[in-house]
């Protein structure tokens, strides 16, 4: 199933009338909407944990928090979606954000914990090869292209600025995402594709969890027997 083409045209309507009271008046469409993405949302949250599992599966709100913005539009004017994934053991979480014109599938970590990060890159200076090799699978650059992520100009706190390693060392945060064109949003099959999409980080989650669930020797950071 795909987005109906009635969601995208609200968003459109409201990127032209982003106003409380038109807002108000065109409640009801937003509702329909609503209910379409979520539709979309839980057939994708089906399909994934034929593979996986998810623990929740979220659609944000459509109002904006304009408290420290100068962007004082009230309303968002896509339909932001994420999955988290279940249990300590699988780390990663989906998102998909669907605008027209601008739609992406893709996942990651946004905002590692400043111990988990570190941690991410102990794992990455003693030995960076598995997550080259996870980034250099043709699944992913396929899909994917490459890893994106918000850097540091300069090596962190505690590395050498001279790490062979240094350009994987410097991100801040890390992930993946495919971007679709609204009429692939708006096909039958658009969940199929989000879930071939999703199933092709797997393996990029499959690192970080390791890594993140393990010390450098090797020893489980959640087996407390």
């Amino acid at each position: 199933m795909g987005l109906q083409k009635s969601s995208f045209q609200f968003l459109k309507k409201l990127e032209k009338n982003n106003t409380r009271e038109w807002f108000t008046e065109n409640k009801a469409a937003y509702d329909v909407a609503k209910d379409d993405v979520k539709a979309l949302l839980s057939q994708i949250e089906d399909n994934l944990n034929k593979t996986d599992e998810i623990e929740k599966a979220k659609l944000y709100r459509i109002y904006r928090d304009v408290r420290f913005s100068k962007d004082k539009t009230p309303y968002k004017t896509h339909y932001a979606l994420s999955l988290a994934r279940a249990t300590a053991y699988r780390r990663g979480g989906y998102f998909i954000r669907l605008a027209p014109g601008s739609s992406m599938v893709g996942g990651g970590f946004y905002a590692p914990e400043a111990s988990d990060l570190k941690h991410i890159r102990s794992h990455i200076a003693a030995d960076a090869s598995p997550l080259r090799k996870v980034l250099k699978a043709k699944k992913f650059k396929e899909t994917f292209g490459e890893l994106h992520g918000a850097q540091l100009k300069t090596a962190p706190k505690g590395f050498d600025k001279e790490h062979p390693d240094i350009d994987l060392l410097r991100y801040k945060n890390f992930y993946a995402f495919k971007d679709f064109t609204d009429a692939e949003v708006q096909s039958d099959d658009f969940a199929k594709q989000v879930n071939t999409t999703l199933k092709a980080i797997r393996p990029f989650f499959d690192y970080m969890s390791d890594i993140l669930t393990h010390d450098l020797n090797g020893h489980s950071l959640l087996d407390q027997s």
